[in-house]
């Protein structure tokens, strides 16, 4: 009876050491874990610097063969995203605080030779209807162009669109005289290159209402009927340098 006393007397203290070594393995196995992270965020990080074509892109913007302007996001490879604002053009005067932000993504181009291009603009005309091509330069004369898309602002002015296209190597070329041009990915390339993006006015009477104008002309590469039925240029990047 006196030994089973003392057990049972004792049983609350082999409790708290049984507890407080079951605390101290634990925290022992815990620790490799800790020890491990940085390990962790050095692999993560070294994908992100293993992007060929993302430090291509960045080597450049450095040297100056793409825009100031343009941001080369992190990415795991094969992707690449790339991001560049646009400013107003046409709209200065009556929208100045006009913005916009293209964002192009290019995937594996073993899999797939288009990229997705998202066009975000805020501060816009309201409730108006804009053509977006890629073009050969960002102001006039514009050279050769490609119409890839619409947007149409919602009632505060803002609006997106996205679509696929071949962003980063675009070109248009004239067979009778074909040509070559010089890209900073490519290398010498068919045509002429088409490396900046603007917006224009789908509309000539949108246009002519929403800058207060009846004396604007429209447009001469914008297809469709009647002909020059749509307005000038709304946004663009502003850039001498390409922007892709």
């Amino acid at each position: 009876m006196q030994l089973l006393r003392r057990i049972s007397l004792s049983s609350p203290l082999l409790l708290a050491l049984l507890l407080l070594m079951t605390m101290q393995v634990g925290v022992a196995a815990a620790a490799p874990v800790k020890a491990s992270s940085p390990q962790v965020v050095q692999e993560v990080g070294a994908s992100h610097t293993a992007n060929s074509n993302a430090e291509l892109l960045r080597q450049l913007i450095h040297t100056g063969r793409l825009a100031p302007t343009v941001h080369v996001l992190a990415s795991l490879s094969p992707t690449t995203i790339v991001q560049f604002p646009l400013v107003p053009s046409g709209i200065k005067s009556a929208f100045p605080q006009a913005t916009g932000l293209v964002t192009i993504v290019r995937g594996d181009r073993n899999n797939s030779f288009s990229d997705t291009v998202t066009v975000d603009v805020q501060h816009m005309p309201p409730n108006i209807t804009f053509t977006i091509f890629f073009i050969e330069f960002a102001g006039k004369p514009f050279g050769n162009v490609e119409y890839v898309a619409d947007l149409t602002t919602r009632g505060d002015g803002s609006g997106e669109t996205i679509f696929q296209n071949i962003a980063f190597v675009a070109f248009a070329m004239d067979a009778r005289n074909p040509g070559t041009s010089q890209d900073g990915q490519e290398g010498t390339t068919s045509g002429t290159n088409l490396e900046h993006l603007g917006m224009w006015f789908s509309s000539l009477q949108d246009a002519q209402k929403v800058l207060n104008d009846d004396t604007l002309q429209g447009t001469i590469f914008d297809g469709g009927n009647p002909p020059l039925h749509a307005g000038p240029q709304a946004m663009t990047d502003g850039q001498t340098a390409p922007v892709f």
